[in-house]
């Protein structure tokens, strides 16, 4: 799909149509000492295999895509609702 790098969309903060430059969201570096990581961890530790089954069959084919606006005149940013795309390409104006 391709989307424009520079939309007018609703700015909740200026209370107005304002153009709004489009990125893609990414995910965040994962924190080392999460209550997640520290009980996986703990689960890896010592002698054995793999705790949890590896899927090795995928029942989908596309990933979540999430789209990142930010309005131009106030810099307030606020995501899209995710949806299933296959590629995404923002086309530069």
């Amino acid at each position: 799909m391709k989307i424009k790098s520079e939309l007018r969309k609703y700015c909740p903060r200026c209370k107005a149509h304002t153009p709004h430059s489009v990125s893609i969201y990414k995910k965040g570096k994962d924190r080392s000492m999460a209550e997640g990581s520290r009980r996986m961890a703990r689960k890896h530790k010592g002698y054995g295999s793999f705790p949890k089954p590896i899927q090795k069959r995928f029942a989908k084919t596309t990933k979540k895509t999430v789209l990142k606006y930010k309005c131009n005149e106030c810099d307030y940013t606020f995501q899209s609702k995710s949806m299933r795309l296959k590629k995404v390409d923002i086309e530069r104006v």
